[in-house]
């Protein structure tokens, strides 16, 4: 039977760009622009025109191709972008290795001669702030007061000397840090440096610092290379 009007039989009428694209993809792995135009046009051609599609959906089905055809695309972007990303960590990691970094730490390794020098972040200005020292056995080998602090970065340092004035033997020591700020006692985190002996990589994740009496950190944790 002729059918002049275009108008597919049952169950076909609703055929859309997205089972022609499914059909497409699986012949040819790729459905391309042009493909698609075509498919667009055949189904504007033989759709029911008394029932013609409405002006969403068709447009939703736009939304369909587009995302389908572009996320692939988008993905391999985003493998490429973090790959070169890694390796641009790993690159500045290397730069690291046998220099002084500041890393959140209570743990400062004494070197004979040469004082520990760190900083805090104060959130509110401090009336007092004080420094303490322990050595590995948690005895207190120094006490120092840092006096009144504004809020934001302070800088801090210990000469290596106990509260009688002695050197110290080096070593792991402790530090912590309080601030008083009207009627309530902060602890602070100091941050430390500690001196960067190699680097580890890992698949899918950032460069790891391994220092010299701290262990491992991640690069992302280096406040101030020194």
């Amino acid at each position: 039977m002729d059918n002049p009007l275009g108008i597919l039989p049952p169950g076909l009428e609703n055929l859309s760009i997205a089972a022609q694209q499914k059909a497409a993809t699986g012949a040819n792995k790729k459905l391309g622009q042009d493909t698609f135009l075509e498919l667009m046009i055949a189904q504007l051609k033989n759709q029911d025109p008394m029932k013609p599609m409405e002006s969403g959906d068709f447009l939703a089905q736009i939304a369909q191709f587009t995302t389908a055809s572009g996320v692939g695309e988008l993905n391999d972007s985003f493998n490429t972008l973090a790959g070169a990303l890694q390796s641009n960590q790993a690159l500045q990691a290397s730069t690291l290795v046998g220099r002084n970094v500041l890393v959140p730490s209570q743990i400062a390794v004494l070197t004979p001669g040469t004082p520990v020098q760190g900083t805090i972040d104060l959130p509110r200005a401090a009336g007092l702030v004080s420094l303490s020292v322990y050595d590995s056995a948690g005895q207190l080998v120094r006490q120092m007061s840092l006096g009144a602090q504004t809020a934001g970065t302070s800088q801090f340092s210990w000469d290596g000397l106990d509260d009688a004035g002695a050197a110290v033997p080096a070593g792991r020591y402790r530090i912590a840090i309080e601030a008083e700020s009207g009627n309530e006692t902060l602890s602070l985190q100091p941050y430390l440096p500690a001196r960067v002996e190699s680097v580890s990589l890992r698949s899918g994740g950032a460069p790891q610092l391994n220092l010299t009496g701290l262990g491992t950190v991640g690069l992302d944790e280096v406040r101030q290379v020194m």
